[in-house]
């Protein structure tokens, strides 16, 4: 089965590191025409530089997610420059930690307003090109927290969860434009953000312990996935919400199942560090 987005244009945002920019040079490496959008001008420098030795066609754009304007400016320029938008990636996101009962409002509002009122923001703007295409791929970043809490993530675990809804009912409104709205779930993968890879070993262990594939999830996990849902190979999924966890939780206690095979002689079980 061979993807192909040749000739594509797609807007991803939160380009400048980690996830998301993985998913834009991995788009430009199957040669889509990518445009990134990011609130860090240095980051979207750095981000074009990638993409330039590629040999990729790209445009950047600095932009808050969160201002309506801003974001209706730069759909209109990809529009006057390409004439389509066929992809559109919110991948922008930040966290905001703390127990609910001490979390201030600042930090609620600016998690929302940046996870659940900027992918909004991004959906709106590129429905009439799309829809005018008959033809259109959103896909929206959510989290395993929108499936399973963690202490302290009220303000995150909430804003994914209604990314997922919300990108639910979009699906069943655009349907008949022939365009798919679909959200996807990572799990545990390492960023300049969380630094799993980076804890202490017994810190490490306790997290890889509740991972069916017990391994970290690789930026590339989720760069597939993303180019999978934008291809017509996906053209029957739609109003998804895609676990890419490595299986986290799949079961009560995953490392059951190696503890098994290690007994069994069927497979080497060592806990990191060991």
């Amino acid at each position: 089965m061979l993807i192909d987005l040749q000739g594509k244009v797609a807007i991803v945002t939160g380009v400048g590191r980690g996830i998301g920019r993985e998913i834009v040079t991995t788009l430009a490496r199957e040669g889509v025409t990518t445009v990134s959008v990011d609130v860090s001008a240095a980051d979207l420098a750095e981000t074009g530089a990638a993409l330039d030795e590629i040999g990729a066609r790209h445009l950047e754009f600095e932009c808050d997610i969160r201002d309506a304007a801003r974001v209706d400016e730069i759909i209109a320029a990809v529009d006057a420059e390409f004439g389509r938008i066929d992809i559109l990636v919110n991948n922008a996101g930040v966290v905001g930690n703390g127990a609910i009962g001490e979390l201030d409002e600042e930090t609620w509002d600016f998690v929302h307003d940046v996870n659940l009122k900027g992918t909004f923001l991004l959906c709106r703007a590129v429905l009439p090109i799309m829809k005018r295409q008959r033809a259109g791929r959103i896909i929206n970043a959510a989290s395993f927290a929108a499936l399973v809490p963690i202490y302290g993530s009220g303000a995150y675990a909430s804003s994914k969860i209604a990314v997922a809804h919300f990108t639910r009912a979009l699906a069943g409104e655009v349907g008949p434009w022939n365009i798919t709205a679909n959200a996807y779930a990572p799990g545990m993968v390492p960023t300049t953000l969380n630094h799993f890879d980076e804890l202490p070993g017994d810190e490490q262990n306790r997290l890889l312990d509740t991972l069916t594939l017990r391994r970290w999830g690789a930026k590339s996990d989720i760069s597939s996935l993303i180019c999978f849902l934008a291809s017509d190979h996906a053209g029957y999924i739609t109003g998804t919400l895609i676990d890419i966890s490595g299986g986290k939780l799949a079961t009560q206690v995953p490392r059951l199942a190696y503890e098994a095979a290690s007994e069994a002689g069927e497979y080497e079980f060592a806990a990191f560090g060991e």
